[in-house]
């Protein structure tokens, strides 16, 4: 007997692939059985190298009916821990698994959902990582492709959008109420068990065509009015992606159609289904939005359509290689929107930011290789996608491309093409194709970038940059190192840009004059924690704010941002140098990732909870500034979007209580913005968090607009209230009931308030987290398990000794799930980092301000 475990190891997947080879699979859903679950018919024919062996297939059922091999009926019972064992293979087989498939809320399988703005019912497939066969049977690994034909039964009333192209037919006879259709599809290309795609509903179509492709949008019905508003600019984005990676890629897209579909309570941003890409419906945006969420809009579309040549037409063959996808896909994102679209260069800034997220998982204990030598199982494969798989890749592909120049880069990636199309690859396939065309030692680059942990700190010191890494494994780098030189009215000028090639083992010089700021890594282009000589450091502390260049001073956000993480830079003195830089900025990038550091990292994590009041008015008086700036000029409304909203979250005296009802009441801000949806909940939240508002203000808001938006915002405005039976109502209905994904994660939002701390602690809930969220995240999966320790689901605001003591006691349990000791362990290192912070501060003594009456902020003075 094979032995049975929950994940798929990477033995056990070698085994089976070198036993089997599938030649085609086909699919048959039934979704009108029912609201709980669904019929599913799976057929699939394989081959077996070694007749007379055994193997399993993988199938995760509420009910298995029937499994029939080679016309032989086996008993379902034989079911264990989604593993159906086969013994007794032919040289040709053929594999018929009837079941009835329990639909999701979870976001993992076949999601089903209830628009609470019409009640209208849709369901999507999330086949990764190991979540297809929730939905079919399957040999479900990656390098075990096969053609996928689909067929689904749904009510008439019903739109199915799959992989390919369908044909629908009417089914009177079909029990279900109001009849139901049946729409065959065709066969796809071979392509892995996990990106088989079905979205199901009524929903609203935009159908287009470019370059012989035909082009799909689709939503739900109630975001008909946002599809068709930002059409033009989503088709007109995708294609231009088409004509950038046609121009890039030899190889044309090789799936037929394309259709991209919005679809609700998606736990992740996108998902390259060839054919049938699935986003998250947020990016239909029913309020309004800075040009940043649009551009970033955008680099997720040209994101997902870089994997239908990297992860779609050539597979990595275990997920060890995760990065050939990810990695890959990030970097054409960013680099394809820049180059393509109307957002230009400013997406690299955004990139900037990105490589925050890559740099802050690289430095935890956590930390893996972008391309670990080896990935044990799926549960360990499916921890690996965070900031190292996407944003570190990403820059290290960037460094390699301009390492060897594009022409050598591009045609070892077309080569890589060519060699495995609608197959599987390794990274030395890879390395050996870019080897090939570049002549140059790509082995040893990956070695130093893709096979180690760790990221290099550069810093300028007596002419040269020194590199240092915690573990001395220093990684090339291809920079540029900038002089500025401060000009008699004060502002600061770019007098030279260096290119450097830092090379392990050999001094870097830098440039001999000594200019006023010497910043390295100006535009950009390392993926390391960049830090200043002293005189450099006080030049920024006075004029940060005046340097020319965007790149430039996202680096040098940067830095400080990295500073106060490791502890090198007190919270407070952050925050006064927002206070100093931030409101002159004209980069809505910067503005948006500074204040959200500002507020969310300093305020309410690495600052002592008796400073928390002082950093609110500091920063409420920075978006009051940028307001003033940008009243009455219409070329900035993003900016005044993100000083409105960094104005709510920062409120908390009783004279800007008032002004936020005054707001709501009103139904705008003074000289705009109007409040839409979005801002409205925002508003609301802070005021529920404040006691200046409660129920009745929440049932009057979904009363206004009944849609998910609003459920969700009800969800957090109720678990903020600082209310001990409201709290424990949210708290149970968290971790002992069975709310979909993204009300669970409203809800835990909620519950978590800096402002109510002491309630918090009254009630234990920090300490009592750890064993309910283990609880629950065993009996509802890693999808929840991973909502809890995201930043919002987790008690960072109570960092002690105390409470990180009793997670770390958790965490050394051996009985929690991949997914939930992974979110922990991260959660923690940020607690740890917190706690080290507040000593500091607490070290440092009263920030300057400090005693500032909070009835006489920025809010009251304005106001008198």
């Amino acid at each position: 007997m094979i032995p049975m475990s929950a994940a798929l190891t990477r033995a056990e997947a070698e085994v089976r692939r070198r036993l089997l080879d599938v030649r085609c699979v086909s699919v048959e859903l039934d979704l009108t059985a029912g609201e709980d679950a669904f019929r599913s018919v799976t057929v699939i024919n394989f081959s077996c190298r070694t007749p007379g062996a055994a193997t399993f297939v993988d199938v995760k059922p509420a009910l298995l009916r029937r499994v029939v091999l080679n016309g032989r009926e086996l008993d379902p019972g034989a079911l264990d821990g989604g593993r159906f064992p086969l013994d007794d293979l032919a040289d040709d087989n053929e594999l018929l698994v009837d079941a009835d498939m329990a639909y999701s809320r979870t976001g993992e399988g076949m999601h089903r959902f209830v628009d609470p703005a019409d009640g209208e019912v849709y369901v999507y497939t999330q086949s990764f990582l190991d979540d297809g066969p929730r939905v079919f049977a399957a040999f479900d690994q990656p390098d075990l492709k096969a053609p996928y034909q689909v067929t689904v039964t749904a009510p008439s009333a019903w739109t199915v959008v799959a992989n390919a192209t369908g044909t629908r037919e009417e089914l009177p006879e079909h029990g279900a109420a109001g009849g139901a259709t049946r729409t065959s599809f065709e066969p796809t290309a071979a392509i892995s068990s996990y990106l088989v795609a079905v979205v199901a509903g009524p929903l609203h179509s935009v159908r287009s065509e470019h370059d012989g492709i035909p082009l799909g949008l689709h939503c739900r019905r109630s975001l008909a009015p946002y599809l068709d508003a930002d059409a033009e600019e989503l088709l007109t984005v995708t294609r231009q992606c088409f004509d950038a990676y046609h121009r890039l890629f030899r190889q044309r897209y090789p799936f037929g159609g394309y259709d991209q579909c919005f679809v609700p309570e998606f736990n992740v941003g996108a998902m390259e289904n060839p054919g049938c890409v699935t986003l998250r419906d947020t990016f239909l945006f029913r309020s309004a939005v800075p040009e940043t969420e649009r551009e970033h809009r955008a680099i997720v579309v040209a994101h997902e359509m870089a994997h239908m040549w990297f992860g779609d037409l050539v597979t990595m063959r275990w997920w060890d290689d995760l990065w050939l996808n990810e990695s890959f896909a990030e970097y054409m994102g960013f680099r394809v929107v820049a180059d393509a679209t109307r957002f230009g260069t400013a997406a690299w800034t955004g990139f900037a930011s990105t490589k925050a997220w890559g740099r802050d998982a690289d430095q935890r204990p956590s930390t893996h290789p972008v391309a670990p030598e080896s990935v044990a199982d799926t549960a360990e494969a499916l921890q690996n996608f965070d900031g190292i798989s996407y944003a570190k890749g990403a820059a290290a592909l960037r460094q390699l491309a301009a390492w060897l120049g594009d022409e050598a880069f591009f045609a070892g990636v077309n080569r890589h093409f060519e060699a495995h199309a609608f197959g599987n690859a390794t990274l030395d396939d890879l390395l050996q194709s870019l080897a090939g065309t570049s002549g140059r030692d790509v082995h040893a680059w990956a070695e130093r970038w893709l096979r180690t942990t760790g990221l290099d700190t550069l810093r300028p010191a007596d002419g040269v940059l020194q590199q240092r890494s915690a573990d001395g494994q220093l990684r090339p780098h291809l920079i540029t190192v900038a002089g500025y030189d401060r000009l008699p009215d004060g502002t600061l000028t770019l007098r030279q840009r260096t290119p450097l090639e830092l090379v392990p083992g050999e001094p870097a010089m830098l440039p001999e004059r000594r200019a006023e700021l010497l910043v390295p890594d100006d535009t950009d282009l390392a993926f390391a924690k960049i830090r200043l000589d002293e005189k450099s450091w006080e030049t920024v502390r006075d004029s940060l704010g005046q340097i020319p260049d965007v790149l430039a001073r996202a680096v040098l956000w940067n830095s400080a941002r990295d500073q106060v993480r490791d502890g090198e830079l007190p919270a407070s003195e952050f925050l006064e140098l927002v206070a100093a830089h931030l409101p002159g900025e004209t980069s809505v990038h910067l503005v948006q990732d500074v204040l959200a550091f500002a507020r969310g990292g300093c305020s309410d994590h690495y600052l002592p909870p008796e400073r928390r009041v002082w950093a609110l008015a500091r920063l409420a008086g920075v978006c009051r500034s940028l307001l003033r700036r940008t009243e009455g000029d219409p070329g900035a409304s993003g900016l005044r979007l993100v000083a409105v909203r960094g104005l709510i979250d920062a409120a908390s005296t009783s004279v800007e209580r008032a002004e936020l009802r005054g707001w709501l009441d009103e139904g705008a801000v003074p000289g705009g913005p109007e409040l839409d949806p979005a801002l409205r909940w925002q508003l609301l939240l802070r005021l529920c968090v404040l006691s200046a508002a409660g129920e009745a203000e929440i049932v009057a808001e979904v009363d206004r607009d009944p849609s998910a938006t609003s459920a969700e915002g009800a969800a957090r405005c109720r678990a903020a209230l600082p209310d001990r039976d409201g709290k424990l109502a949210a708290w149970e209905a968290v971790f002992a009931g069975d709310l979909s994904n993204y009300l669970f994660r409203a809800t835990i939002d909620g519950i978590w308030q800096p402002e109510q701390a002491e309630l918090l602690d009254e009630l234990s809930l920090p300490e009592r987290f750890f064993p309910d969220a283990a609880a629950v995240a065993e009996r509802r999966g890693p999808a929840i398990a991973r909502a809890l320790t995201a930043p919002s689901g987790f008690p960072g605001h109570a960092a002690s000794a105390e409470v990180l003591a009793i997670g770390e006691r958790y965490l050394c349990r051996e009985d929690l799930g991949a997914a939930l000791r992974r979110g922990l362990s991260d959660r923690l290192d940020d607690m740890r980092r917190a706690v080290r912070s507040r000593a500091l501060e607490r070290d440092a003594g009263e920030p300057e301000g400090g005693d500032e009456d909070p009835g006489t902020t920025s809010a009251a003075k304005e106001g008198e």
